[in-house]
């Protein structure tokens, strides 16, 4: 990780808590990545036209930010598509397990004081931790 200023982190983290509040606050939604994408397909239209709007958000950030000149990463990862994509289905499916993703659940349901956000957050973190470990420590990556 290279880069890194704990300023970036602090104003990054203050732009997710914002939309998050506004979401809840102006529609009584929670931004949660996993749910907006997965009922944007069966949603009534006008619940289907804030859905489409966070999403553009979302991928219209990085443009934004680097047409006012910030560089933003590659994404590289150094892995070949098809374990990307076998990641990414991965992720879909454990966010459908874990009844949301870490959005919902680490930055909503945790401001919210959601037990069940608590305990899926705390699940995230150790697998996340064990799964580093794994990877550096056993299997040498």
């Amino acid at each position: 990780m290279s880069g890194f200023t704990p300023m970036h982190a602090l104003v990054g983290g203050a732009l997710i808590g914002a939309a998050a509040a506004l979401l809840w606050l102006g529609l009584g939604r929670i931004a949660g990545i996993s749910g907006i994408v997965g009922g944007l397909m069966t949603a009534a239209r006008g619940d289907r036209i804030w859905r489409l709007a966070f999403l553009a958000g979302i991928m219209a950030a990085p443009v934004m930010y680097r047409l006012t000149g910030g560089t933003v990463p590659t994404g590289a990862s150094g892995t070949g598509p098809a374990l990307v994509i076998v990641g990414g289905l991965l992720v879909g499916v454990g966010t459908r397990l874990g009844g949301g993703c870490t959005s919902g659940h680490g930055v909503c349901g945790l401001a919210r004081l959601s037990r069940r956000s608590a305990t899926a957050t705390a699940v995230f973190m150790a697998v996340a931790a064990l799964t580093v470990f794994l990877h550096r420590h056993v299997l040498g990556g």
